[in-house]
């Protein structure tokens, strides 16, 4: 029983270190957000290459897209999915203000944050809604720890990209 236990204790631990990546990954996004004024998230990261504003309401998308993936309830923004996870950056209207886009994005990840705060271990590594149970059954590795050390990962490289433009604002 003590093998139990100890078990148990090491699949906490190992869950709270991929939340606390998932949040150090938030707070970056967020920080880099606060940093500059608006218009400076409309240049571009790199020459030919996304907006600042495009990648934050890609980020926004994607985090959104986890409630229903997780099975949290449905979307807060639908409306997101088409300019910024299905288009190309100015491939679509500009109708979304920085401020628009980071207000969207605290509510976004609260949200999650309380949801995230119910799950117990067992939640964590039970399946996604994406994954059938019988499926699931043959790939247990399709779970919603796995899910956020992907999208930690994702969220990280974006991050690298925003880096860029950090550089490029502090030449100008």
């Amino acid at each position: 029983m003590q093998t139990d236990s100890v078990n148990n204790a090491a699949t906490k631990q190992i869950i709270t270190q991929v939340l606390n990546a998932w949040t150090a990954e938030n707070k970056k996004v967020t920080d880099f957000f606060s940093k500059y004024a608006d218009e400076v998230y409309m240049q571009e990261i790199a020459e030919g290459r996304n907006r600042a504003i495009y990648l934050l309401g890609h980020l926004v998308a994607v985090n959104d897209a986890l409630l229903p993936l997780m099975g949290f309830g449905e979307r807060l923004y639908p409306e997101l999915e088409q300019p910024f996870l299905r288009s190309a950056d100015r491939t679509t209207e500009d109708s979304y203000t920085v401020a628009d886009l980071k207000q969207k994005w605290q509510e976004v990840n609260d949200l999650l944050s309380t949801h995230f705060t119910k799950l117990e271990p067992a939640d964590w590594l039970d399946r996604h809604m994406s994954v059938s149970p019988e499926d699931f059954a043959k790939e247990p590795h399709r779970n919603r720890l796995n899910v956020i050390l992907g999208r930690t990962n994702h969220q990280a490289s974006h991050m690298g990209q925003l880096n860029l433009l950090h550089k490029h604002a502090l030449a100008d």
